[in-house]
């Protein structure tokens, strides 16, 4: 299988323009962040991962030691458009591709290995990472219905119901390569963020009728992003 980490942010909450360092190279411990993601997924060879990179994109070429792919998002234009970015590697592909983040360093090789061998053998069109959490965090809600994922709303878009729900969207997929990239060119940008979100993907499938599962874990502590300093030292004490 094949996988795309995304690694374009800046990182501006997180004060990395004073570091001079774009977020992914920002260090816990005196390591990179994408230096945990990319051991965390070492299960999948080099030469198959694609980083899509943007926001002093040569210092994260320079940095990252290995066969990895690397493709360049623009614009900022949200994390649909950041995977879109990566099309050119995927043409000929026909597999599963997991799709994940490089500012999330403690998300476990073994919650990676094992959301990808569930989606494998369910035969799944994708699978979606989801947490049970008690705390209200800024994630996107999963809407189920008799069971079954309806749908995915985005934290800033969420009602005060939807807010309530205590499943989250991590933001880790595993996706049918074909089926994610025909799918990448119907997304809009009509949401609070003006952006194109790769969540919106699963609810095309759901809508066109595929197979969208979730692998849920309940340790929260996996599913933190650094988007902050206190981010950072959360990170940091619990690596």
């Amino acid at each position: 299988m094949k996988s795309i980490v995304l690694a374009a942010g800046k990182g501006k909450r997180l004060q990395s323009e004073k570091f001079n360092s774009p977020k992914v190279l920002r260090e816990a411990n005196g390591r990179a962040l994408l230096s945990y993601v990319l051991d965390n997924i070492n299960f999948i060879p080099q030469e198959d991962t694609v980083i899509v990179v943007g926001y002093k994109r040569e210092m994260v070429i320079e940095k990252t030691v290995g066969d990895y792919k690397f493709a360049t998002q623009e614009e900022q234009l949200g994390t649909g458009h950041a995977v879109a970015s990566a099309r050119e590697f995927f043409e000929d592909y026909d597999g599963s591709v997991l799709v994940l983040y490089g500012d999330m360093p403690m998300l476990k090789r073994e919650t990676y290995a094992s959301m990808v061998k569930q989606h494998e053998e369910s035969g799944a069109d994708c699978t979606i990472l989801t947490a049970i959490s008690e705390s209200p965090l800024a994630y996107g809600r999963i809407i189920r219905e008799n069971g079954k994922i309806v749908n995915i709303i985005e934290q800033k878009d969420c009602t005060p119901e939807q807010a309530a729900i205590r499943e989250l969207n991590v933001g880790v997929y595993v996706f049918d390569s074909k089926a994610l990239f025909e799918n990448l060119s119907k997304l809009k940008n009509d949401n609070a963020q003006g952006e194109y979100y790769l969540t919106d993907v699963p609810k095309l499938l759901i809508e066109d009728g595929k197979k969208v599962e979730a692998y849920t874990i309940g340790d929260t502590c996996e599913i933190y992003g650094v988007n902050t300093i206190e981010d950072l030292e959360f990170c940091e004490k619990h690596l």
